[in-house]
């Protein structure tokens, strides 16, 4: 059968920018800033994007793109004769399931809270009320169950109708109004009057801020392992889209477009959140809570602020739901390579990804005794750790050791399929780097996530 194709280079960034830019991008990467300081984290953030993030981003791209498979067949493409590199194509596809079984279930908080804006249900609430609200939800299995299948639904709805005509033009046209929607928000919010002192914080270097926060060496730690976690590399997602691409652009090139696409999304999720908590007199180290708690006391009580909260939300739904869209299809790829059609693919894994998200649908509140990691967690807390620090690591190790060991794929079969066609081209001065010091790095911080876990 002959591999699909998208149908244009604009649809290719979008939609690998869509599974890149995420919850990671407009909920993670505000409340890490600020409870690590503010700007420090910002700049290192942006130094391990570009030595990590990019060039892992690369490798998975041309694994896909030489192959033209899913990530379970890939390996068996390229591998030497004799070799076992095929046997992480099934924790691949793993990795993704497993980040479905939560990501749906955020999504649907997304879809909730903007049907809560629109309604107006944050317009004079208190703060108690609004907690009240986020608990609310939390507490009641039944309506998380349905706004988790209204986003499965889409993905679903999406998958149905093919590749290009389906996952590519949604995600397009649900890509590009988000991006106008961030630039009315964050323009909006940099016209408030506590501006100056939220973009100060966010966007110059403060020293004092970083000892509040527990040291530069812990800064540095949150910043290399959210640039290393935010590009969605390790599991194959990226690889899929690789596979569909044809071969007039130069890998590097592209991976470094849509890190920057990645980069804009989360700079100005920050720029539209910090003006606004410092012109409220709210504290930016509120944690997970900013866009559930803190934001929508902000919408509360600021003029117009049913609009903006409700632009606010369908930006965070959409970011969301152009994850949910390209893991879904990574996932339908890999059926498809076993022999199933779309149309049986695509509806066989919505069944299943529903049935999936019960457990953290539950661990919310029929399950909630149960906490893996003690304290207040929840199965969520379990199902994202194994993904980001067990799966995405480690599979970010396997694409590099494969893209640049002879007992793989080999750096000179890498190097030649990244650099066909136009655009930037991997070095020789690169393998260095990429053949010990980045394998070094993704060990490390591996064995740091582990640690902070545990000890």
């Amino acid at each position: 059968m002959k591999r699909e194709q998208l149908g244009s280079r604009l649809g290719f960034i979008l939609l690998s920018a869509g599974c890149a830019i995420g919850i990671g991008n407009v909920w993670k990467f505000p409340y890490l800033v600020g409870e690590n300081g503010g700007a420090i984290f910002v700049l290192f953030y942006l130094l391990f994007l570009a030595v990590l993030g990019v060039p892992i981003m690369t490798m998975e791209f041309a694994i896909g793109r030489a192959a033209q498979k899913s990530p379970v067949k890939m390996y068996q493409e390229l591998e030497p004769k004799g070799s076992k590199w095929h046997l992480h194509g099934i924790p691949a596809l793993i990795g993704n399931y497993l980040l479905m079984m939560f990501y749906t279930v955020v999504t649907g908080w997304m879809i909730h809270y903007f049907v809560f804006s629109v309604q107006g249900q944050f317009r004079n609430a208190s703060t108690d009320v609004i907690k009240n609200m986020y608990d609310g939800m939390l507490a009641s299995p039944f309506s998380m169950m349905i706004f988790t299948a209204i986003g499965i639904m889409i993905a679903v709805a999406a998958g149905l109708s093919g590749l290009q005509k389906g996952i590519e033009r949604v995600t397009k046209y649900m890509m590009l109004a988000l991006l106008a929607i961030i630039l009315v928000l964050a323009v909006n919010s940099c016209l408030l009057p506590g501006a100056k002192e939220g973009l100060a914080f966010y966007l110059i270097p403060d020293l004092h801020s970083v000892e509040q926060a527990g040291g530069i060496g812990k800064v540095i730690v949150n910043a290399m392992n959210q640039s290393f976690f935010t590009l969605s590399i390790g599991i194959g997602s990226m690889a899929i889209f690789g596979s569909y691409l044809k071969k007039d652009r130069s890998l590097l090139g592209e991976a470094t477009t849509i890190a920057c696409l990645d980069t804009f999304v989360a700079l100005s999720a920050g720029l539209i959140i910090f003006p606004a908590i410092f012109t409220y007199g709210l504290k930016p180290d509120s944690g997970p809570s900013l866009i559930f708690i803190t934001l929508p006391n902000i919408f509360a009580n600021m003029p117009l602020g049913q609009l903006w909260g409700s632009l606010f939300f369908v930006f965070m739904s959409f970011a969301a739901l152009s994850t949910l869209l390209a893991v879904f299809e990574n996932i339908v790829a890999c059926w498809m390579d076993f022999g199933f059609s779309r149309t049986k693919a695509t509806l066989i894994n919505g069944v299943l990804l529903f049935a999936l998200s019960m457990p953290c649908i539950l661990g919310y509140n029929v399950w909630k005794g149960f906490s893996p990691f003690g304290g207040t967690s929840t199965v969520q807390n379990l199902e994202d750790f194994l993904v980001s620090q067990i799966l995405l690591p480690l599979g970010s190790l396997m694409f590099v050791l494969f893209c640049t060991s002879r007992y793989g794929w080999g750096f000179e079969k890498f190097k030649a399929e990244a650099n066909l066609g136009k655009g930037l081209k991997v070095k020789n001065w690169m393998r260095g780097y990429m053949t010990y010091v980045l394998p070094l790095i993704i060990a490390v911080l591996f064995v740091i996530g582990i640690v902070d876990t545990f000890i």
